[in-house]
């Protein structure tokens, strides 16, 4: 709003309004006013949120988190507001690619929104049922998927692209089969399939991540500053053909979506810090993911946001194989599972475990940046 603002309408007039033309810029401006939204209303909505008792159950298999029960949750709210509004502020409110990300950081959103509210008002302590759950999560990729579709001659490819090898871009559609109306949903399933694991997977891999004061969000942050740097060189032509990436200039004001969510993810961290006075709740959690994985896809960084967000990636794993080792052989491989609650039960203070986590998480994402030279 303000980008057409302050450069289309006013910058004819005003030559120094010339400078809200750089992504760059409105990158910054939509991460300081993220953070400052953050940081201002940050001490309203805890109060609120404790007025009217919307307080974060803790299981019972944690007695050490006992402490922490009744700490407001649902904080997420605040998280979407201060990144959709800096995205609305400072974008190029044209763009497409904009509104599908931001309809998928709402979407999810609105899914943990309704678990969180269901456990915490209703006092359901299971929240959404797991099935119902993941089917939206689906349902919800399957929508993304086939706004992707309609963008593909022209806007989007269906490549996939892999660190390390420069021509290895094999195409999800069957084009051969594509070309038939009746055929089409065949040849798109590869494409449709491989978007629901990627989004779904991310939203569930950070909901699994927030089990620890400031745990999740300062992955965010570290995975967020990655993705900005990621979308501006992919939005650049320069840089996007220097270093082999899909050219897709539309894709440059996502740079500004990705710096929104970072400064406000950084602000967040402000109140999550251990010992935390909010926690982000599954509204924020599950739709900071969402978002996370269709920018990965939008900008074709999917294999790579494996590496982004490694630490999700670990903490999911470590789910998935603590699951199905105790069903296949009755045995458990951690202590507990997610992953941070194993370092919990095995003697690690909350704080190193945080810190370490996220020292890897920045080490995951500074090697997720250098594959793009290393192909």
């Amino acid at each position: 709003m303000l980008y057409h603002i302050l450069y289309e309408w006013l910058q004819p007039y005003i030559g120094p309004f010339n400078v809200f033309r750089y992504i760059t810029v409105r990158t910054a401006f939509a991460s300081l006013t993220a953070m400052l939204l953050m940081l201002l209303l940050g001490p309203w909505l805890i109060r609120r949120l404790k007025q009217f008792q919307v307080g974060q159950f803790i299981r019972q298999e944690i007695p050490v988190h006992q402490a922490k029960a009744g700490t407001p949750t649902m904080g997420g709210l605040l998280l979407l507001i201060a990144i959709v509004v800096p995205a609305v502020l400072w974008t190029n409110l044209t763009n497409p690619f904009l509104w599908l990300v931001l309809f998928s950081l709402l979407a999810y959103g609105a899914i943990g929104f309704t678990d969180d509210y269901l456990k915490t008002v209703k006092r359901r302590s299971m929240g959404l049922r797991a099935r119902t759950k993941f089917a939206l999560q689906v349902l919800i990729a399957v929508i993304i998927a086939g706004v992707l579709l309609t963008f593909r001659n022209g806007l989007y490819s269906t490549e996939i692209l892999f660190p390390f090898f420069k021509r290895l871009r094999p195409d999800l559609v069957i084009d051969f089969l594509a070309g038939t109306w009746y055929l089409y949903p065949v040849a798109v399933l590869p494409f449709v399939v491989f978007i629901v694991l990627v989004l779904a997977g991310s939203s569930n891999a950070v909901n699994l991540t927030d089990g620890l004061d400031g745990l999740a969000i300062g992955c965010v942050a570290i995975a967020a500053g990655a993705l900005t740097a990621l979308t501006y060189v992919s939005g650049h032509a320069v840089f996007a053909g220097y270093l082999n990436l899909s050219k897709m200039p539309q894709v440059a004001e996502l740079t500004i979506f990705c710096g929104a969510m970072t400064g406000a993810s950084l602000g967040f961290l402000w109140y999550n810090a251990h010992p935390a006075e909010i926690f982000m709740g599954d509204v924020g959690s599950l739709a900071l993911g969402g978002a996370i994985a269709t920018v990965a896809v939008i900008i074709k960084q999917e294999i790579l946001l494996f590496f982004i967000g490694g630490i999700f990636v670990l903490e999911a794993l470590s789910v998935i194989l603590q699951v199905a080792s105790f069903k296949l052989k009755r045995k458990r491989i951690f202590r507990m599972a997610p992953l941070h609650h194993h370092f919990e039960l095995i003697g690690w203070t909350e704080s190193k475990i945080i810190i370490r986590f996220w020292i890897a998480a920045l080490v995951f994402a500074l090697f997720s940046l250098s594959t793009l030279k290393l192909r």
